[in-house]
């Protein structure tokens, strides 16, 4: 679901078990100190101008994705530079500056760079054994408790839980039938237990915590488990034939709980909605973060999640008032975030059937597009699908034809997961 140049961290990790702080812009404790992370020079076909070491995969997977939404078939090189970022294991890291070094113990392998690639690929078409090997590799560091964290071994959260049921859901898994070793427990049973029920204050019932420890109520978290617990990642179809689901918060009526998302992940989706409607309303249609210590802000890139999970619930009358508000205030912020910004405005756009050509007064396709390689076929040049046509070598549109051999390197960025804004803060 879940983006600062590209959306630097909504949160980063400290030290090597990845502990999550809500925000951006901030590197990985444990990899601050990397003096050859930064590349001297940006490679070809990477979207952005800044610094990739902490996002690069994640900013050019939804830049990819946004394209695809839009029948925009993406320059051969931006492909390849995504697909050449895998490990041998199957895994992604945010930025490998020598892919031809092979991965080792100390490259910081992240699942949530790993499920926004395979989501990207899998859209993308021609992949099949890359997204194969990295759907293995995040089955293979699942949780006993059936959810991931950013990092393989750290703590589940609700973040990077739900975006590798998106990246499962894409690759034609089915998340309920992927269970941990210990335990068998399911990426939904992991889910569910951030959820706050009716033993929370009432202002916080139905939202999601981001973690276990220290659980609070948590808008990102709530966007991103209100999309996967819909088993949805980040491209979501709008509701069509005008069907609306009016958003019902959680009761916590004699037995309601049980009905309402007690053990059902729809109906926790649905008190997820229920929840950031009720910020939202409460905020003027948008949603807030801050520092620490700081005054609450605007938070444009969680607002965004928010459209995205409201649509998935088909929730389309309520995603409309916060699309609004993004319409209105949104273009000077993906200005400045660069890709992975524009790429979520143009989700939440395709999410709620709106033209992302003509956004607020800001035609967002090209706006994406100007911050990478010249795409190979825009929907006017392109098949009646908006993707048909041919690269120059003759292989098929955003895929490479030949099998590419994956040269393993040295990976220097390091985990950032669920990255949907460009601040590092505290989520209110």
């Amino acid at each position: 679901m879940t983006h600062s140049a590209a959306f630097l961290a909504r949160r980063a990790a400290t030290a090597l078990a990845a502990v999550a702080v809500l925000g951006a812009a901030a590197a990985p404790a444990a990899y601050a100190d990397s003096a050859s992370a930064s590349p001297k020079k940006l490679p070809a076909g990477l979207y952005g101008t800044k610094d990739p070491q902490y996002d690069g995969v994640w900013r050019q997977s939804l830049a990819l994705l946004a394209q695809d939404t839009v029948g925009i078939r993406p320059a051969a090189s931006a492909v390849r530079w995504l697909a050449g970022q895998q490990c041998a294991d199957g895994s992604f890291t945010a930025f490998r500056a020598e892919p031809g070094t092979p991965c080792d113990a100390k490259t910081p392998r992240d699942t949530n760079q790993t499920a926004a690639a395979v989501q990207a690929l899998v859209a993308l078409g021609g992949h099949r054994d890359t997204v194969k090997k990295a759907v293995s590799w995040l089955k293979s560091v699942q949780n006993d408790d059936g959810g991931w964290s950013s990092m393989a071994g750290a703590a589940s959260d609700a973040n990077s839980t739900s975006v590798v049921i998106g990246a499962l859901a894409a690759a034609g898994e089915k998340p309920r039938s992927v269970t941990s070793k210990k335990g068998g427990k399911t990426p939904y049973d992991a889910l569910l237990t951030f959820r706050l029920g009716c033993e929370a204050k009432e202002d916080a019932r139905g939202a999601f915590t981001f973690q276990l420890k220290a659980a609070a109520p948590n808008a990102d978290a709530t966007a991103a488990a209100a999309t996967g617990a819909l088993g949805k990642g980040f491209v979501v179809e709008p509701a069509g034939n005008g069907a609306d689901t009016p958003v019902k918060p959680l009761s916590c009526k004699d037995g309601d709980e049980k009905k309402t998302g007690g053990s059902d992940p729809a109906a926790a989706a649905q008190g997820g909605a229920g929840y950031l409607v009720a910020q939202l309303d409460k905020n003027g249609q948008h949603l807030l973060s801050a520092m620490p210590g700081a005054k609450a802000q605007p938070d444009v890139g969680n607002t965004a999640d928010a459209v995205v999970a409201l649509a998935a619930g088909a929730h389309p009358a309520a995603a409309a008032k916060p699309l609004k508000w993004l319409e209105k205030n949104a273009a000077a912020w993906a200005k400045q975030n660069g890709p992975a910004a524009y790429a979520q405005l143009v989700l939440a756009a395709h999410a709620t059937g709106t033209d992302p050509r003509s956004f607020g007064g800001t035609d967002l396709v090209a706006a994406l597009n100007a911050t990478g390689p010249e795409p190979a076929a825009t929907a006017a040049k392109a098949g009646k699908d908006g993707k048909a046509g041919k690269d120059a070598d003759g292989s098929e549109g955003g895929g490479f034809g030949l099998v590419w051999i994956i040269g393993i390197g040295l990976a220097i960025g390091a985990g950032i997961g669920f990255l949907l804004s460009s601040r590092k803060k505290t989520q209110l």
